[in-house]
């Protein structure tokens, strides 16, 4: 199955990426490409729904690991929710989870951003 990438912003800074399908050596370069053009408006956080993902390879792995870096080097981050079993399964053998924001749901990463908005602006009243 080809890969599809669909995103939309869920409130400024924050991004919502949806890739569908496969994401393997063959289509690893549509979600790179989608993500760079993500990249130039600078969010502060990129979420991955992967719903609709079924397969991913080192490949598609790789993707994740350079964006996740990419983000924080401009004081960004990156979240990944609705993993299918197979794709968890993968993350967990490459050992890719420890670093990375996982969320069983959208409405559990909604309380994590509302909470990391709240410690910013404490933190900017101090």
């Amino acid at each position: 199955m080809p890969l599809t990438v669909t995103s939309k912003e869920r409130e400024a800074g924050v991004i919502t990426v949806c890739p569908a399908g496969s994401l393997d050596s063959n289509t690893y370069t549509i979600l790179e490409e989608r993500l760079a053009q993500i990249r130039e408006a600078r969010p502060r956080v990129i979420v991955f729904d992967l719903k609709e993902l079924t397969y991913i390879s080192s490949a598609g792995v790789r993707v994740f690991v350079m964006v996740k870096k990419a983000l924080k080097a401009t004081g960004g981050t990156v979240a990944l929710t609705n993993l299918q079993p197979q794709i968890r399964k993968v993350f967990e053998i490459i050992q890719a989870l420890p670093s990375l924001n996982i969320f069983e749901s959208v409405e559990e990463l909604d309380r994590y951003l509302a909470a990391m908005q709240r410690k910013v602006r404490e933190g900017e009243s101090e």
